[in-house]
């Protein structure tokens, strides 16, 4: 992302929709880092019958941390250590911060296209012809 947004908002736009995404995307673009999928901090029951997690109350294992995400097409699922989800809570932060902002820009690009359009209008219907080149 380039570091200053702004040029990208010069065409007409819906007043006062701009600055404020134009602000957080200056601000986003500046460096800091994301990492792709989600996180999910949950606790297990395990297989065992006669744990304290099939009892009545359970008490389940865990919490535990899982960052999920995609690559080369499948599902990939990690367990995080406690250090691990310390160093990268951040970085879970700020993809979610840029996932918030890329809604609002195509919601912004949205509003922009609809505004700038003119109401479309049925045409003539075109012609049917032959290819000129089958023989």
């Amino acid at each position: 992302m380039p570091a200053d947004c702004s040029r990208f908002f010069a065409r007409s736009r819906p007043a006062g929709a701009v600055p404020a995404t134009t602000s957080r995307a200056n601000t986003a673009a500046r460096g800091d880092t994301a990492l792709p999928g989600t996180l999910t901090v949950r606790a297990y029951a395990c297989g065992k019958p006669s744990c304290r997690c099939h009892a009545d109350p359970p008490r389940l294992h865990g919490p535990y941390a899982e960052w999920t995400r995609k690559i080369g097409g499948k599902t990939v699922t990690r367990r995080l250590t406690p250090r691990e989800l310390a160093e990268y809570q951040p970085l879970f932060d700020n993809a979610r911060k840029l996932r918030v902002l890329l809604a609002e820009l195509q919601d912004l690009t949205l509003q922009i296209i609809e505004a700038g359009s003119p109401p479309q209008q049925p045409g003539p219907e075109p012609e049917n012809r032959n290819p000129e080149n089958v023989g």
